[in-house]
Parts: structure tokens; sequence; C-alpha cells
């Protein structure tokens, strides 16, 4: 039997803004291009419009810049109160060079300028403003995903992804920041390999793999489409939140 997962762009989902019922318009959305959700699907939304819809944006004019912030910008080539952002979203700087930053997010995720993001956002009456991370990724998806359940009377997942960058590898993939009802990391160690061999060390990011798939969907301009539908994957492995795929310091080689 040929196996097969199928992703569904949504269209017409309209500019999300602060306060915005982020789940009833994706119902409205699903509704108006006939895809109703059925009992397995994976909804994948991007953390764009999940940080939107909370309201996670900063003013820059309302920042004021730190020592370290006033001492890091010139070297790095970035605004001081837009590196005074990431420096309070961030727990450690790792690495940086002109034009980059890479963080150690509050939240775990080893990440360039903490997630924040200038492009694809709106900017009123031209205010410089940036967006931050949604506060809590897998509560924001658990949210989604009870939503999504009563609005169509089934089980579904839900996935919140960005774009990574990757310190061994060019260009920049989807990965999960928050999830619900999917099992984000599946240890596969002990199971038996094809040939009876017991795997030792392997995990499957299953979340990412997902995330990453919708990306291609997505894109990273002005596509417009935040949502992707995935149906088709199934998994035996119990549910675990996106928080699982962080790596702990201590296991981290490239720290």
């Amino acid at each position: 039997m040929v196996k097969s997962v199928t992703y569904f762009a949504v269209p017409d989902l309209p500019l999300i803004e602060p306060g915005d019922d982020l789940a009833g318009k994706i119902v409205d959305a699903l509704t108006r291009c006939e895809l109703p959700l059925v009992a397995g699907d994976i909804v994948v939304v991007a953390q764009k419009v999940v940080s939107k819809a909370e309201n996670r944006y900063v003013d820059l004019d309302n920042v004021v810049p730190s020592e370290r912030a006033l001492q890091l910008a010139p070297i790095v080539g970035k605004e001081p109160r837009y590196l005074e952002v990431i420096l309070s979203e961030s727990d450690e700087i790792i690495r940086h060079r002109p034009g980059i930053v890479i963080t150690a997010h509050r939240l775990g995720f080893v990440m360039a300028n903490a997630g924040i993001d200038e492009s694809n956002i709106e900017h009123p009456e031209g205010r410089a403003r940036v967006l931050l991370l949604p506060v809590n990724p897998d509560g924001s998806a658990a949210d989604l995903k009870s939503k999504l359940d009563a609005a169509f009377g089934v089980n579904v997942g839900v996935i919140i992804n960005d774009s990574f960058g990757r310190p061994w590898r060019n260009g920049v993939v989807g990965v999960a920041l928050g999830a619900a009802g999917v099992p984000s990391l599946i240890d596969m160690i002990g199971a038996p390999d094809m040939f009876g061999r017991a795997m030792r060390v392997t995990e499957i990011s299953v979340a990412d793999e997902i995330a990453s798939g919708a990306s291609l969907l997505m894109g990273q301009a002005a596509e417009g489409l935040p949502v992707v539908v995935v149906r088709g994957a199934s998994f035996e492995a119990p549910i675990r939140p996106a928080a699982d795929l962080v790596r702990p310091r201590e296991r981290d080689m490239f720290r």
C-alpha cells in the first residue's frame, strides 16, 4: 500500500490584528475553501500570525537601550533599541558577528535575533516596531487545538512553526515552536532496525519535519499563506509538546 501525506495551503486568511480570534478566522477560511477538518488532521500555523493575534508587538519608540545594547550595537551593526529588545528576550548571547546575533531565547530556543522580526508586519504611521515570539507557544497551540476541535467536532493536532537557520547547513527551514495533539518527539531508542539491531540514539523530531513541509507552502515573503492543513500523517506514539524538542544546555555541543 502506498503511503502518502497531503499538505493544503489555506487561502484567503485575512491579515491578523491584535486581539483577533485567530481560531475563528481559520475556521472561516477553511469553510470558505470547503476544507473541513477531519480526525487526525494537523494544522500548521505560522508563528507570526499567532504573535500578531496575541499583540506581541513592541514599539521601538518606547524602548530605552541599555549600556550593553549601546556597546554591542556598533559591533553587530544593529539599531540599539532593536538590540535591546533582543537582549530582553534572551538569557544568553551565544555568538555574534556583523549583521546577526545568535541568542538563547528565554524559552530555550537557540536562534537568530531571539526570533524578533521586522518583516511582514505593519508599521502604522511609519512607526518602527518589531514582533516577538508568543509567550507560551505550546499553550497557544493548545488553545487553537481546543477551538478547532470544537468547531469541527474532531480531534486534530496543531503546530506553530517558524523559520530557523542551522549552524551546520545553509538556508532556513521550518521548525515547531509550539505543538498540541501531536507526538513532537518520538523516541526510537531500543527499537529494532530492519535487520533486528537495536537503535541506540535515534529520536525523530516529528513536529519539525511536519513544520518544515508546511513552510514549503507558506513561503518566506509575500505569499500570505500562514495556515497549512496536513492530512494523512499518523503516529503511534505519546503526545508530547514542542518544548521537548529543546536540547538541554548540557547536551548542546555547539554551546
